[in-house]
């Protein structure tokens, strides 16, 4: 990850999902407290998996409801405070929206690695092109996808007797 720090915000995750939900007509259960607590204990991206792994251990291995937690997932970008960021091993990752400066992404296509980045130039960039289109940038999202220098650097395999066959 990125050496970001959080930046200080006036309403705690938790918080800002309770008003979510309340606009919507929902509740804040104990569950979904447990699941908001959980994503936003660290800064790392993380796939549903992981995450309900993390859930059975927090929990003493009881059984986490998977259809809450991606329910809730989504519940959380909906609000803004997560956003999903890739898809790597065809599973869909998501990181802190809420509480983070903006940051973008270099996505190895070999190992799912991501490498955060922020950039002030991409940044001046990005604003002159909106600018020369007559658009307003409220926020921006750049995934640059490749290969991670630990993926460019191993060997290539040596042929096996079978292939050269």
């Amino acid at each position: 990850m990125g050496d970001f720090a959080p930046v200080n915000v006036a309403v705690s995750p938790v918080d800002k999902f309770r008003e979510f939900l309340a606009i919507q007509g929902k509740r804040l259960t104990q569950e979904r407290a447990i699941i908001v607590d959980e994503v936003f204990s660290t800064h790392e991206h993380f796939d549903p998996d992981q995450l309900i792994e993390q859930l059975t251990q927090r929990l003493d291995h009881k059984r986490v409801s998977r259809s809450t937690v991606y329910r809730t997932l989504t519940g959380l970008v909906e609000a803004g405070l997560l956003r999903k960021v890739a898809r790597t091993n065809d599973r869909d990752v998501y990181e802190h929206d809420y509480g983070y400066p903006e940051h973008d992404h270099l996505i190895c296509n070999k190992c799912g690695k991501m490498i955060e980045f922020r950039n002030q130039e991409v940044s001046g960039f990005l604003d002159q092109v909106a600018s020369q289109h007559g658009f307003l940038v409220a926020a921006h999202r750049l995934e640059v996808y490749g290969t991670c220098s630990a993926c460019v650097a191993r060997p290539k395999r040596r042929p096996g007797k079978l292939d050269l066959m």
